[in-house]
């Protein structure tokens, strides 16, 4: 089957940037994820994965840490599960 048909979008050139460099990990280009994505959308009609609109409770949370409020900093592990107790 002939591939003929284009897709063009916008996105942050940092996103681009970050997301092809996992796809050269994987050894995939640009256009085979889309592909795959697509491709996972038919077989799936749907989204190949979870969308959800975050609970009042998370998006709190959400918003305070963006904000750097709230966060517990470790210096390294054993300073983190000292903490965490455990």
């Amino acid at each position: 089957m002939t591939k003929t048909a284009t897709v063009r979008a916008r996105i942050q050139p940092k996103l681009k940037k970050q997301a092809e460099a996992v796809f050269h990990r994987l050894g995939l280009s640009a256009t085979q994820a889309i592909t795959l994505f697509y491709k996972q959308v038919q077989l799936r009609e749907g989204l190949p994965f979870e969308i959800a609109v975050p609970t009042p409770s998370t998006r709190r949370t959400l918003e305070a840490t963006d904000a750097g409020h709230g966060l517990i900093v470790c210096e390294d592990a054993d300073e983190l599960f000292e903490k965490l107790d455990i």
